[in-house]
């Protein structure tokens, strides 16, 4: 097979692998709502686990659950088809990876929302919860009192707590956005010579 198919492909394998091994370690080795700091205030590890979407985002109930997980799972095979098609067209190879990455972290995802909760025996099939840890807060502080609403209240930048299939998803599509002119660039059509002639049947 050729290198413009499996390099995508291995990519988007490599990102699936890392973030379950993280997941894993982080579930045998963390209670819920422990720490582990490595970048003192700024950078830790937070073992949380969210119903919902990325970056602990969530639709409530236990049918809003199915239907997420379910839409998960439509999403990752429209994206795979469509890395496929990337590349059967031979589309930007950085656009392809970039799918890749998107591929990968929501494939990462699905099997925490399908399977965790069998495997870890707290829920049914496509009920598990998501498996969250890495945590940024790296500016934090309090708004003034002058701004509507949140005037006084506590203000951390940044706030949610996510994981490496989160961050896939998010490079994947932040590089699509930088990127999109520069991927999508139109071939300009050939010009006809003036002295060429029609031929007529």
């Amino acid at each position: 097979m050729k290198a413009a198919y499996t390099k995508p492909f291995i990519a988007a394998t490599l990102v699936i692998i890392a973030d379950q091994l993280i997941k894993t370690w982080v579930k045998g080795n963390m209670y819920q709502g422990e720490e582990i700091k490595f970048l003192g205030e700024r950078g830790m590890l937070h073992f949380t686990e969210n119903n919902g979407m990325a970056f602990g985002m969530e639709l409530g109930g236990e049918w809003g659950k199915l239907a997420l997980t379910l839409f998960r799972i439509i999403a990752v095979i429209g994206i795979g088809y469509g890395m496929v098609y990337l590349i059967k067209h031979k589309y930007h190879r950085g656009l392809i990876m970039n799918v890749a990455l998107i591929f990968a972290g929501a494939m990462g995802n699905i099997i925490d929302s399908t399977f965790y909760g069998v495997i870890y025996k707290y829920a049914p099939l496509f009920h598990g919860r998501v498996v969250d840890m890495f945590y940024f807060p790296l500016i934090t502080g309090n708004f003034p009192a002058w701004v509507p609403l949140w005037g006084g209240e506590e203000f951390v930048f940044f706030r949610p707590v996510f994981n490496l299939a989160d961050a896939s998803i998010s490079v994947g599509v932040i590089l699509i956005l930088i990127f999109q002119k520069h991927y999508f660039k139109q071939e300009e059509p050939e010009e006809i010579a003036p002295n060429s002639e029609m031929v007529e049947e």
